[in-house]
């Protein structure tokens, strides 16, 4: 007789294929140093540089602790990498064929912050040691690192973290920041164009022009990177299908307001102004990301959809086909040949929309997946209506709801991680992105310089202060049916939306209403099937309804990849998001597999710090120093 399948609880699920991200330890503490730290740092870089110079495996060896990591974007090779302990790093460099490409790493002293001494507070005061900002020279580049050194029982400094990145390719840095132009030709030339018919010359690529990289979709991720490649020199072309830049966020529903933070969601080259409120408004986003492209001078065709994409394997290119309409409303046919497509339609791919039975038979005013949903109708008094779905969406188009009048139900199927925003603020975010903190690119190092495996270990003690400090919210919630999770391995919800993209709320007042009773709860059993005028349940009770909305998220970004380009690209390409085998996320911002093919995704903050990643990937294939097929 078969074993029965044992169900998997919704916050461990992870993306299928993916890896369950382990769970780091902390080295054993030590008393902060009463030692010189800088002498200490510089000491230990030192020996790093005469250990990858000589290819002296045993004295690198012994500059890492057992349980340390060495994490690398771009640094080492191709590729983004975490490696556990000396033995992977030294078994990596052993098989590299370009050794560790690292040719010199100093101490960065550049700024106040930069100083080496970090500390305790890294890693939520659990050990103490010597940190320092670094500078790291490769064979092609250069960029930032970090290392953070603890002693070892013996009382020698060695590495518990190294990060290594490449920010910049030698010989070609952004020209923002660089030299600024002139904006005027000096000198006779009659019939010379002035700014304005350059730009329209530009931005519509006219002639024989063409762009080198076609992006797919003008939200966040298509913008950002578009930026990022253009101030490296690469022509570049965003296509969007909706009328006008920021209507991916202007078409959702009324209420939406972000989540995280304005510390958090500063953009490329242009950060929001000091006026901007601290949790963004959809609308104002969408005028934001408007302003963006006109200030940055980005080229973008809204109204225009991908007819036709085809790759050719010897010349290294596709042909393209676009239908765009143009702003006079006249129609237009283009065919371009880009040599990099870059799908950045969303953080994730087509919606999940659950078929039950009985849905066509519904007579009620309305049933949607939530990404249809646009707001709850006026004038609604004593209508009734059911959420299906409880993270971030559910809660929001059930306080939609309610505020509108409508006797509200959230059906919840699968345990949700809630944290108010006020705990993001003040547990997860302090100290990097808030008021007066460090400047935007020195804590996107400090964050993404910390291995996943510890950055989980750190969620899981931030996790119990947010338990704490959020303990009657929880409390009221689980009285009134709403069931709780404190993510994978209680590591909270963030470490949830990188393993499964879901599954958590970050409460801005759909909380209390459903302690108080005014949104209810239906948990603990499956719908059935949908009736004419609402929904059957597993255990027989049934719920009316006028209006339904499935909340219900969404599929793997190659879903949609397989809508557009067929099955030829989308099989060649990897899954996306959840942990590969060493603690990086899966294939976004990095060689999906298909050669002139890249996913892009994520929010506000992700798309700022990666892409710049991307965007030197390309610029480095474009130039001859990097093969898509390289390690």
């Amino acid at each position: 007789m078969a074993a029965a399948a044992i169900a998997i609880p919704s916050y461990v699920r992870s993306e299928p294929g993916s890896h369950q991200l382990r769970l780091a330890q902390y080295p054993e503490s030590t008393a902060p140093p009463k030692a010189d730290v800088h002498k200490i740092a510089t000491e230990w870089v030192d020996s790093l540089n005469n250990a990858l110079n000589t290819s002296d495996y045993d004295s690198l060896h012994n500059l890492f602790l057992p349980d340390s990591c060495w994490r690398d974007q771009l640094g080492i090779s191709w590729d983004f990498h975490t490696f556990s302990g000396p033995e992977k790093i030294i078994t990596f460099l052993k098989s590299s064929p370009h050794g560790s490409r690292i040719k010199k790493i100093s101490i960065d002293d550049s700024s106040a912050l930069h100083a080496p001494n970090v500390t305790a507070a890294d890693f939520n005061g659990k050990v103490s040691g010597v940190g320092s900002f670094l500078i790291i020279e490769t064979d092609v580049g250069r960029g930032p690192g970090i290392v953070r050194l603890m002693q070892d029982k013996d009382g020698k400094w060695k590495a518990f973290t190294l990060f290594t990145a490449m920010h910049e390719l030698n010989d070609h840095k952004e020209m923002i920041g660089g030299n600024r132009p002139s904006g005027v030709n000096d000198g006779s030339n009659p019939g010379r164009k002035n700014w304005q018919e350059r730009r329209t010359a530009m931005e519509n690529f006219e002639g024989d022009n063409e762009p080198t990289v076609l992006i797919l979709g003008a939200g966040q991720g298509g913008l950002t990177s578009a930026a990022r490649l253009q101030n490296l020199g690469v022509p570049t072309l965003v296509v969007d299908r909706n009328p006008r830049v920021g209507d991916n966020w202007r078409n959702r529903y009324h209420q939406l307001v972000l989540h995280d933070p304005v510390w958090y969601d500063h953009l490329p080259y242009v950060p929001f102004p000091s006026h901007w409120p601290i949790f963004t408004p959809k609308d104002k986003l969408a005028e934001w990301l408007e302003s963006y492209v006109r200030i940055l001078e980005l080229n973008v065709w809204t109204q225009t959809n991908l007819e036709s994409a085809k790759w050719d394997e010897s010349k290294r290119q596709w042909t393209v086909n676009l239908k765009r309409k143009k702003a006079d409303g006249t129609m237009e046919d283009r065919s371009l040949h880009p040599h990099h497509i870059i799908q950045a339609t969303g953080h994730s791919g087509e919606m999940k929309f659950p078929q039950m039975k009985g849905m066509e038979d519904f007579k009620g005013d309305r049933l949607c997946h939530s990404s249809q949903f646009k707001g709850a109708k006026a004038n609604s008094q004593g209508k009734k209506a059911i959420v299906v779905g409880c993270c971030n969406s559910g809660h929001d188009i059930a306080q939609d709801f309610y505020e509108h009048g409508y006797d509200v139900t959230i059906v919840q199927r699968s345990s949700a991680c809630v944290v108010s925003s006020g705990c993001v603020l003040d547990v997860l975010l302090k100290g990097l992105y808030e008021e007066g903190g460090p400047a935007t690119e020195d804590a996107d190092l400090l964050f993404i310089s910390i291995p996943n495996p510890m950055l989980k270990r750190m969620h899981v003690d931030a996790t119990i202060e947010i338990s704490r400090r959020d303990a009657d919210l929880i409390a009221g919630l689980q009285e009134a049916g709403f069931k709780t999770d404190t993510g994978p391995d209680e590591s909270g919800f963030f470490m949830k939306y990188f393993q499964h993209g879901g599954g958590y709320y970050i409460d801005v007042g759909c909380s209390q209403l459903i302690i108080d009773r005014k949104i209810k709860v239906k948990q603990g059993s499956e719908i059935s099937e949908v009736k004419e005028r609402g929904l059957l349940f597993e255990d027989g009770t049934e719920l009316e309804a006028d209006e339904i909305v499935f909340a219900t998220g969404y599929q793997n970004m190659r879903s949609t990849a397989r809508k557009i380009f067929g099955d030829e690209v989308a099989d060649r390409t990897k899954d996306v998001w959840g942990f590969d085998e060493e603690g990086e996320l899966r294939t976004m911002w990095r060689r999906t597999g298909h050669p002139g093919f890249w996913f892009f995704g994520g929010n506000l903050a992700l798309c700022r710090y990666f892409s710049r990643m991307l965007a030197i990937q390309i610029k480095a294939i474009e130039e001859g120093i990097m093969k898509y097929e390289d390690p």
